[in-house]
Order: structure tokens, then C-alpha cells, then sequence
């Protein structure tokens, strides 16, 4: 936190010196009730003129809070505002950057919670840390150094009270902590299965299983609950104890400066009381706030241990440093290439050995769980090898900056993403300096202009959240139009039929050929039609390679592709 806070180390100064001004009434005000208070005491012996620069002075004390207060917070603000945007940006920038792998085991939701809920609780701590801490630590300074001067030996008293409030710390800190963390890890357990609930509404409603959703829901709810109940319990103890404490030991404190003062054992005025027992209170208010930001310290340690889950990963993918490819042919070498994932009992994909030509199209085919989409991902640079290499016009993947390798690829996927945007912005989404003519064309290639004239607004449409207003078909075509604009020399089909009607589906075959023309393409598919025009067939079973050649080879040969046809043309 303060490597974040650095930047803002002026700011954060002035800020600083912003609050001492306006909190001075805590720690000058003790000073000045003592002194009315030894003017008006008999015998008086000092003047009227005293007494009204004492009124005077705390009355403009205590007005300049309110000018004091507000440049204070405009300038806390400033600095702490950018904390969090940049907390924010540098977990988006991270999350950018983590492999693939990474995300399959978050769930989206929880993800979110930490990039925004944990963000605001560290602002939340800093907030209050600022406000508490100086005020504390100063009356605690100020407290010592004026008893010191005027009654050295009750400075015992006030130590006495710092130890406790130290005590009462050290023994609630680690119960507090766990709470936390038990509240913390239930409250991403119910945003996770928020999300969920909210993906899984259309199946949901075509089981008619509602009660059951909302029931699992409910019972995470319930957890959520008692998590809460534990925490605030724990909380309001603490809490409690330790202002009953503080408030006897002000009891205590008045009790005996007043029995010193009466009895004689020390020399002590009516002045000298007030003042005492002021810088008590002073010392007994520091201390509680102090534990009081134990509740807020918890919340807040948890959030930066929640969100350092992030900012602290290492399986991010490195492409500093390396080979910025400017131009590709599209040649790749899989050279017995495996991979496993994480945990799982068997590798995904076993001696992996392919030599693929500059514009060639590849068909992966198999069986689901087979490994095709390992070796998509390990095409896309989404993954590496664990074992073997992958070569791209003869460079190792893992010596090339893979950011500059993906702007000449392009993905139309089973599943089409879209953003809340214009028709036009999410067809260009990553391309750049894309002209009109070559736009207009990628609109007619994608035949997404047989459906522009039942939007509104043409290609300014604003879609809703994932193309909310558009049907499967329509999505899966504007896919392929944002394959059109980028021009890539590679090109990554996954089911990019999968979504079409019958009547569009010959027409977006020829789209696709003409995309494919002269572009190294891996194209995973079950329709025929979209396979069988490869230039190379790969049978894949258990990730590995068990057949490969053309369709017609293969379809004479018996074996697993031969059957796989026969069920695609039965179906």
C-alpha cells in the first residue's frame, strides 16, 4: 500500500497538514478550559481581558474546522481517488495479461467483487486511517508531553491506559481477522452464484426450475447471514468492552485527581484537575479509535489479501522483451507437442507432431473432450506446451512477442461476445483504420446487410448487453464480419456455422471460403460441409493424433473418422 501511495507522497502531506489545523481544537481546547477555569477560581487574580481571548480563541477554533474540514477532504480525496483508479487499472491490466488458466479457475463474478468491492474497502481503510491515526498518536504526544510539565506522576495513569487499549487489541485482532476472512470468502460464494443464477435464467425457466435456483441461493444467503451475525457479534463485544473500560477509566481518572487535589497528596488546583482529566479523555478517545479501526483494519487487510490474489499472480504472460513479428506467412510446426493441465489426471494433449503449410486449412476432428480445443488454444498462444514446441514460419511461439502475433489472427468462435456498443464498433473491435469500402464489403462477405435494414438506426444500432436483440444466427455473422475487417493471415474457425439456419448456412460457406483464400486456417466443426473442403484432416482421441489426410482418404479408410462421418451424415 504505500509503494501505491508514493506518488501521491505531496499530496498526502499537505492533506496531512490540512487536518492537524482543523483537529487542533482536540488538543489545544483541554489547555484553554483549564485556564478559564484558573481565572475564575478564587482567589481571581487575572484579568477580564484573559478570559475573553480564552472564549474568543475557542470559538475560532472551532469555526475553521468547517472551512479546514472541507479543504482537507478535497485534497484527501484527490490522493486517494487515484489510489483506487490506479488499484483498479492495474488489476484490469493484470487480469489482461493472466493466462487463460488463470480464469478457469475464478469464477467472473468473485473476479469483479475483488477488482471493485475489495478496491472500495482499501479506500475505505485509508479513509479512515487517515482520519483516526494522526488524530490519535497526536493527542496521545500531546497528552504525555503537557502531563510531563505539569504533573509528572500522573503520566503513569495515562501509560496505564495505552497498555490497555493495547491488550484489548492484541487479544481481538486475531478473532476479528477471522471473522473476516469467514464473511469474506461467503460474500464471494454468493456473487459467484449470483452470476451463475443470472447465466443460467433461460435454462432455468426451460426446466421450470425456479424454486430450486432460488433455493440454492437461499441457503447461501443463510451461510452469508450467520457469517454476518458472527462478525457483528464479535464486533459489538470488542466495541462494547472497550468503551465501558475507557469510560471507567475516566471515572477513575476525575475520582483521583480530585481525591490528590482534596486530601493534599499533591499539588494540585481545580485548573490542574480539569486539565487532567481533559488529556485523559484526549488519551481515553485516542486508544478507542484506535481499536475502533480494528474492525475497519480487518476488512481491510482481508481486501488487500483478497485483491493481491490478483496483482501478486505470476502466471502471467510474458511478452516484454521479446520478437515483435511484423508480418507472418502462417507456417506452423508442431513438433511433439503435449499438454496438461493443471491438476487434471491425464495431459490434454499427447506428442502432438503437425507441419502446416502457409495457407493451409486444418480440420480438427474428434470426439468432445478429444483435445481440439487445447490445440486451438495452444495455436492462439493462449497456452504453451508443457512439452515440444511450437514453431511459426520457423520461430519458437515461446520467443515471440504473442501480442503482435495475434493482431494478424482472427477467431469466429461457437459462442459469439459482444459489447454494448454500436453494430459498427463491435464489428470493429480491434481493428484499426479500417476504410468504409472495406467495411461495407465485410458487411456484405458476413451477409449481416440482409438483416441491417430491420435495425433502427442501420450499422449505428446500439445493441444491448451481449447483442441482447439479435438472434444466434445474426450474432454469428457479425462475427465473421469482424473476421473480415481485421484480414488476418491466420484464421481460427470454432463452430462458426454452429449458429446458422439452414437458408444462411451456403451463404456464409462461401463468405468463409473466400476468408480462408490464402490464410493458414484451423477450422473445428461437425458439419461436413465445412469440413470436408480442408486441406489436412486431423483425427484426434485422447489428445492424440489417430488419423489424418483428406476427406475423401479418409472417408474410405475404417476408423474413427469414417464413423464420425457416418453419424454427421445420418444426423
Amino acid at each position: 500500500m504505500a509503494r501505491w501511495y508514493r506518488p501521491e507522497a505531496r499530496t498526502m502531506g499537505l492533506a496531512l497538514l490540512l487536518y492537524m489545523i482543523k483537529q487542533s481544537p482536540v488538543w489545544v481546547m483541554p489547555l484553554l478550559a483549564a485556564d478559564i477555569v484558573a481565572i475564575i477560581t478564587p482567589p481571581i487574580h487575572l484579568s477580564l481581558g484573559r478570559l475573553i481571548v480564552d472564549t474568543v480563541l475557542t470559538v475560532v477554533l472551532v469555526l475553521q474546522n468547517i472551512p479546514m474540514h472541507y479543504l482537507y477532504i478535497r485534497v484527501f480525496s484527490r490522493a486517494s481517488r487515484n489510489v483506487e483508479t490506479r488499484l483498479r487499472a492495474a488489476a484490469a491490466w493484470r487480469l489482461q495479461h493472466l493466462s487463460l488458466g488463470f480464469f478457469a479457475q475464478h469464477d467472473t463474478a468473485t473476479l469483479q467483487t475483488k477488482v471493485l468491492r475489495d478496491v472500495e474497502q482499501i479506500q475505505i481503510l485509508s479513509q479512515q486511517a487517515f482520519d483516526n491515526v494522526p488524530t490519535a498518536i497526536i493527542a496521545l504526544l500531546v497528552a504525555v508531553v503537557v502531563t510531563v510539565i505539569r504533573v509528572p506522576g500522573f503520566l503513569i495513569f495515562d501509560l496505564l491506559a495505552v497498555a490497555l487499549g493495547f491488550g484489548i487489541y492484541r487479544l481481538s485482532r486475531r478473532d476479528l481477522a477471522t471473522r473476516n476472512r469467514d464473511f469474506r470468502a461467503d460474500m464471494e460464494l454468493v456473487s459467484a452464484q449470483v452470476g451463475e443464477m443470472l447465466r443460467l435464467v433461460p435454462l432455468t425457466r426451460a426446466h421450470a426450475v425456479e424454486e430450486t435456483e432460488l433455493a440454492r441461493l437461499e441457503a447461501q444467503l443463510q451461510r452469508l447471514r450467520s457469517a454476518g451475525r458472527r462478525l457483528d457479534g464479535t464486533t459489538a463485544v470488542i466495541n462494547a468492552a472497550t468503551w465501558s473500560t475507557f469510560r471507567l477509566g475516566d471515572t477513575l481518572c476525575l475520582g483521583l485527581a480530585a481525591f490528590l487535589a482534596y486530601t493534599h497528596l499533591a499539588p494540585l488546583t481545580v485548573s490542574d484537575v480539569v486539565l487532567l482529566t481533559g488529556f485523559f479523555r484526549n488519551i481515553s478517545d485516542a486508544v478507542l479509535q484506535l481499536n475502533a479501526m480494528v474492525t475497519q483494519l480487518a476488512k481491510g487487510l482481508e481486501a488487500v489479501r483478497s485483491l493481491s490474489e490478483i496483482l501478486a499472480e505470476s502466471d502471467i504472460e510474458q511478452n516484454e522483451g521479446k520478437t515483435p513479428v511484423e508480418a507472418i506467412a502462417g507456417r506452423f510446426q508442431f513438433q511433439h507437442v503435449g499438454f496438461r493441465y493443471p491438476q487434471a489426471l491425464a495431459p490434454a494433449v499427447t506428442d502432438f507432431t503437425l507441419d502446416v503449410a502457409a495457407g493451409e486449412t486444418i480440420a480438427l476432428v474428434g470426439r468432445s473432450g478429444s483435445g481440439k480445443s487445447t490445440v486451438i488454444n495452444l495455436v492462439l498462444g493462449f497456452l504453451r506446451p508443457t512439452t515440444g514446441h511450437i514453431l511459426l514460419d520457423g520461430q519458437p511461439m515461446q520467443e515471440i512477442d504473442l501480442r503482435t502475433y495475434r493482431r494478424q489472427v482472427a477467431v469466429v468462435a461457437q459462442e459469439t461476445v459482444l459489447f454494448r456498443g454500436t453494430l459498427r464498433e463491435n464489428i470493429l473491435y480491434g481493428s484499426t483504420n479500417v476504410s468504409e469500402a472495406v467495411f461495407r464489403k465485410a458487411l456484405k462477405d458476413a451477409a449481416v446487410d440482409e438483416f441491417l435494414d430491420q435495425l433502427p438506426d442501420g450499422v449505428e444500432t446500439l445493441l444491448g448487453e451481449n447483442g441482447a436483440r439479435l438472434s444466434g444466427g445474426q450474432k454469428q455473422r457479425i462475427a465473421i464480419a469482424r473476421a473480415f475487417v481485421r484480414q488476418p493471415r491466420v484464421l481460427i474457425l470454432d463452430e462458426a456455422t454452429s449458429a446458422l439456419d439452414a437458408p444462411s448456412e451456403l451463404l456464409i460457406q462461401q463468405a468463409l471460403e473466400r476468408l480462408r483464400h490464402g490464410r493458414t486456417t484451423f477450422i473445428v466443426a461437425h458439419r461436413m460441409a465445412t469440413i470436408q473442403e480442408a486441406d489436412q484432416i486431423i483425427v484426434l482421441d485422447h489428445g492424440r493424433i489417430v488419423e489424418a489426410g483428406t476427406h475423401a482418404e479418409l472417408v474410405q479408410r475404417p476408423g474413427l473418422y469414417a464413423d464420425l462421418a457416418s453419424v454427421i451424415v445420418q444426423a
